[in-house]
């Protein structure tokens, strides 16, 4: 008697574990999170974007922030600093909102060149800086996944770009949160006076085309948001629709008080290199599937506040 009920004892214990061991068990298998590996990340790791290259877009819905890509277009973003400081930008509007494609900024009048702002002591046509030439001194982190667009892709400087060794070639790729310059169809009418935001699936058709000036690094929310524009490419009908902004302005420029604390993840850290492999090989109790793959523009850079960082 006492056999038999030590036996069903056993067997209910190992029945109530079974569901606890299985669940250890998943967890065990499953690939680390972007967040647990991100909260391990060492200080070193993270970087503070150089205030001369950031710029602060106050919108009445927030603070939209960019990264300037002043080593892939040095041109553009000294174009786009001197009409920053010249004012240009503030009373502007958002002027176009094209679904699953850009959200664009500028001056409302700015194709009638009677009522055009003035651009001020701006270049009015700048070189297209489309690609640049490959240099050593430009880091680049490649990624091994591949790619349609381009014979490489990876990280430069917390940039997705892509690079053709072959043609000693390279440039940023216009994945989600790129900014890049409005232009005519003369290659060298784009002087950064409107720019753009891809707001949709990744445009890479677009690559070569047009210069990326910089990419949004907080904010994106607020573009995207956007009601969407009912004439042609999106751009509004009406003068209400369009949003004011507020002002634009370099974090340089701006007092220390005021400046907005934001870091972000090296793109050469280890870290950022772990957080790819998780989301590439993601599997838990909701993806069983992993993909085992990953695009260059599936690839979001994460930033943080310092100021809420863990000591």
């Amino acid at each position: 008697m006492l056999k038999r009920t030590c036996l069903a004892f056993a067997l209910t214990t190992a029945l109530l574990a079974g569901p606890a061991l299985a669940d250890e068990a998943k967890k065990a298998n499953a690939t680390p999170t972007a967040r647990e590996l991100l909260a391990k990340a060492s200080p070193a790791e993270w970087r503070t974007p150089d205030p001369q290259n950031l710029v602060y877009m106050d919108l009445p819905q927030g603070r939209v922030i960019i990264e300037l890509a002043q080593d892939w277009s040095p041109e553009h973003a000294a174009n786009i600093r001197t009409l920053i400081r010249e004012h240009y930008f503030d009373g502007t509007a958002v002027i176009r909102v094209q679904d699953n494609f850009v959200t664009q900024w500028g001056d409302p009048d700015g194709d009638d060149k009677a009522k055009a702002k003035s651009i001020g002591s701006a270049k009015e046509t700048l070189p297209p800086e489309f690609v640049r030439k490959l240099d050593k001194s430009i880091p680049f982190t490649r990624l091994p996944d591949g790619d349609v667009y381009a014979p490489e892709v990876g990280f430069s400087q917390g940039f997705p770009a892509a690079r053709d060794t072959a043609h000693g070639q390279a440039w940023l790729t216009h994945c989600y949160g790129a900014v890049g310059v409005a232009r005519d169809v003369g290659a060298e009418t784009g002087n950064g006076s409107s720019l753009y935001a891809i707001i949709g699936q990744a445009p890479r058709n677009l690559d070569r085309n047009l210069a990326v000036a910089g990419r949004v690094i907080q904010g994106m929310q607020i573009l995207s948001a956007y009601p969407r524009g009912g004439e042609p490419m999106g751009f509004y009908d009406k003068p209400e629709q369009r949003v004011t902004i507020k002002t634009v302005r370099l974090a340089a420029d701006v007092p220390e008080a005021e400046r907005t604390p934001i870091q972000v993840l090296r793109t050469d850290s280890k870290t950022f290199a772990a957080v790819i492999d998780a989301k590439r090989n993601r599997k838990d109790s909701f993806y069983t599937l992993p993909a085992g793959k990953i695009d260059i523009c599936n690839i979001s850079i994460p930033v943080r506040d310092p100021s809420k960082a863990a000591p």
